[in-house]
């Protein structure tokens, strides 16, 4: 009887072992991901920027100069909170990042299409 119960409480540590370490890892990935997505639009930014600088030449408002701000600051978040931060909260800011992926190929986009010879 004793035996089964220490069995059985090994047992009930490693499932609840396994779940934090699955947890971890999970949190880990997320964190990876984010920080992949930040750097790949970081490199689009300044693709961006120079696009942006050989059509319209230098803006006194920076839309780039803005982006990239906000990327530092969700890194410093991370940095900060990451290890804390739900998945869904993790979700979250690779969401923000993403959609200021897509609104940036829309503007390279258009930028591409008024240098596109008119027929």
């Amino acid at each position: 009887m004793i035996l089964t119960l220490i069995l059985f409480a090994i047992a009930a540590a490693a499932v609840v072992a396994l779940i934090m370490l699955v947890r971890h890892l999970r949190r880990r990935r997320a964190v990876r991901e984010i920080l992949d997505a930040a750097d790949a639009l970081e490199d689009r930014l300044r693709i961006a920027r120079d696009e942006i600088e050989a059509v319209a030449g230098d803006q006194p408002e920076d839309p780039v100069q803005d982006a990239l701000r906000e990327m530092l600051r969700q890194r410093l978040w991370l940095r900060d909170h990451g290890n804390a931060a739900s998945l869904d909260d993790l979700q979250e800011v690779r969401s923000g990042i993403d959609n200021a992926r897509e609104r940036i190929e829309r503007q390279l986009d258009r930028i591409e299409e008024a240098r596109a010879p008119q027929t």
